[in-house]
């Protein structure tokens, strides 16, 4: 089986005009979408698309509707000019704990029959419940890792800027798995964020002793962003006003390498 536990650490870094860091414990999911039957069918404490423990919703991603998840990925690669036959996609995400979740970024790996990683999907989500994916080739170099570029294309927090540019840096999953992202803007770099975590087979054992190790930890994320927020504006950090999108659910594709700023 695909499917496996990350424990680890997020880590935040934030250079102007406050100097500002965080550091929380955490662990993520990697759930094959082609595997949400047999683990729906055999675990007595994960659920697909219904009340567990610990559960994962396809509404909680993509169009945000009771539809086939792999389906809506296979369209964006299909729009981003790549073949989705015989793909196969891996998630990287919070599970529901007790009914709640909420995903800052979810990173969908999209690899080919031939189990070379081709594509990622990354889906950010803010508090506004707005989310917007950024679909992009992923050439893994020499050393394993992924290097992409994009344009910050939604608001994500009052602290920054619309304006701005991500650079994501990937170790796919494996023993270990790592997601690095940077957000610049005109004065250069701004801030980072990055998880960084340990595999664990998956079991319904493992992921009862991860419940009791981790309780309430997707409450505990939503928390930690107001109380990080609350933290930002005592330094002084300018409030950037939320501006409501024209659409709730978006989507940026592009089949150009790092560098590119070409995207629909």
């Amino acid at each position: 089986m695909f499917s496996s536990l990350y424990k680890g650490f997020v880590d935040h870094a934030r250079r102007r005009p406050a100097r500002h860091t965080l550091r929380y414990r955490v662990f993520s999911l990697l759930l094959d979408l082609d595997e949400l039957d047999e683990i729906n069918r055999t675990s007595r404490v994960f659920g697909i698309n219904r009340w567990a423990l610990l559960s994962f919703w396809e509404k909680d991603h993509g169009a945000g509707e009771d539809s086939n998840l792999k389906a809506w990925v296979a369209e964006h690669v299909t729009k981003a000019g790549f073949s989705a036959t015989g793909m196969r996609v891996r998630v990287l995400c919070y599970p529901r704990i007790l009914g709640y979740v909420f995903n800052p970024l979810t990173v969908y790996y999209c690899y080919d029959p031939n189990g070379v990683l081709m594509v990622t999907l990354h889906e950010v989500h803010n508090t506004f419940d707005e989310k917007h994916t950024y679909v992009l080739p992923a050439p893994v170099d020499k050393r394993g890792r992924v290097r992409q570029e994009i344009e910050k294309r939604m608001y994500v927090s009052p602290f920054t800027e619309m304006e701005g540019h991500y650079q994501f840096d990937l170790c796919p999953p494996d023993e270990h798995v790592r997601v690095f992202i940077g957000l610049s803007d005109a004065e250069g770099p701004l801030l980072s964020a990055s998880f960084e975590g340990e595999r664990e087979p998956w079991s319904d054992r493992a992921l009862l002793l991860t419940f009791l190790q981790y309780p309430l930890m997707t409450l505990k994320v939503t928390v930690g962003i107001h109380y990080e927020a609350l933290k930002l504006w005592w330094k002084k950090v300018p409030i950037i006003r939320h501006e409501p999108a024209k659409e709730r659910i978006t989507a940026t594709h592009t089949s150009i390498k790092i560098g590119s700023e070409a995207a629909d």
